[in-house]
C-alpha cells in the first residue's frame, strides 16, 4: 500500500515540476517566474522527502533542509530587490 502512495506522490510531484516549468517559461512577469522557482524548490523538496521515506535513509533530510533554507533566502532576496526597485507593478 506504501509503495502506491509512494508511486502516485511522485507522479503529482512530476506534474507540478512541469506545469511550474511552464510558468517559469512562459510567466509574462518576473514575479511570476520567481513564484515558480519558489514552488519548484518546495516540490523539490517534497520529492526529497518522499524518497526519504522510501528508502529509508534518513541522511538525504538534511539535503532537503539546505534547499529549503536556500530558497527562502532567494525569496528573501528577491523581496529586497523589489523594495529597492520602489514599485512592484512588474
Amino acid at each position: 500500500m506504501l509503495e502506491w502512495v509512494i508511486t502516485i506522490a511522485f507522479a503529482v510531484m512530476c506534474l507540478s515540476l512541469t506545469l511550474a516549468t511552464l510558468r517559469l517559461l512562459w510567466g509574462p512577469t518576473l514575479a511570476d517566474r520567481v513564484v515558480s522557482l519558489e514552488l519548484m524548490a518546495s516540490v523539490t523538496v517534497g520529492m526529497i522527502a518522499v524518497y526519504t521515506i522510501s528508502s529509508g535513509v534518513s541522511d538525504f533530510l538534511d539535503v532537503a533542509v539546505v534547499l529549503a533554507l536556500t530558497a527562502f533566502l532567494a525569496a528573501v532576496g528577491f523581496a529586497r530587490y523589489l523594495e529597492k526597485r520602489g514599485h512592484g507593478d512588474d
